[in-house]
């Protein structure tokens, strides 16, 4: 915890995309900090195992798809049942691939956006209500792709662009209200984020790149900071990858 910061001993968080990647090593980080947490993603094989792993007397999990609206309604809920509020939403959940702007069929170009843009979407609209009456934080896992789309993942940049505003303008919104809005822009992270699609699994490459825990940690750091403070925008690079 920072000098003077929050200590998210109890804290109740929302993670979305909890069963891999970056959303399951925010689960793990957060837990370590006293978190209790709320786990939306699709595969319940995974979500049980990490329930039984973190424990089910402080984690509790949604099996289904964040970009449904009720979904993420019945995560929130989830919350408000078992913990008996929510103080942070960390909107993780996404998906992307790799090629041009022609390569990727129609289907799954709607999957992208959906996931991407209409479940960040969804999970603050759903969170929104219940944070108000004392306020909370809402982060926002975005990508360094939001601020400067790179060839080969166009509809993926645009997703990822659309988060950043999203975020900012939700900042600005909802500042007085006490909800601080964070936007954290990784670069590449070693996940199974793209594998087919533009990714192969086992690239000697990925063992170049950060940490889905590198990127968790930032995610506790901006929880912890003191109230009296936000950060809005937080980009972050291997050493090995240039800007």
């Amino acid at each position: 915890m920072t000098a003077e910061g929050r200590d998210l001993s109890g804290a109740v968080v929302a993670i979305t995309g909890a069963s891999s990647g970056i959303g399951q090593a925010t689960a793990r980080t957060l837990a370590a900090a006293g978190a209790r947490t709320v786990l939306l993603a699709r595969r319940g094989d995974r979500l049980d195992e990490l329930v039984t792993e973190l424990g089910p007397g402080n984690t509790a999990a949604v099996v289904g798809d964040v970009g449904t609206v009720d979904d993420n309604a019945r995560m929130v809920q989830e919350a408000v049942d078992r913990f008996g509020r929510l103080d942070a939403l960390v909107a993780n959940a996404g998906i992307g691939r790799y090629g041009g702007i022609m390569d990727a069929s129609n289907d799954e170009i709607t999957e992208m956006v959906t996931t991407n843009v209409l479940g960040t979407v969804w999970s603050i609209r759903a969170a929104i209500p219940v944070m108000l009456p004392a306020g909370g934080d809402i982060v926002v896992v975005s990508s360094v792709a939001g601020l400067r789309g790179g060839g080969n993942e166009a509809v993926y940049a645009a997703t990822k662009f659309a988060q950043v505003g999203l975020a900012g303008a939700i900042d600005r919104e909802l500042r007085e209200s006490r909800i601080r809005v964070s936007t954290i822009c990784p670069a590449a992270v070693s996940t199974e984020f793209a594998i087919g699609a533009g990714r192969t699994a086992g690239d000697p490459w990925l063992d170049t790149v950060m940490r889905p825990e590198d990127v968790a940690s930032s995610i506790r750091y901006v929880l912890e900071q003191p109230r009296h403070m936000r950060t809005q925008t937080w980009t972050m690079w291997s050493m090995a990858e240039g800007s």
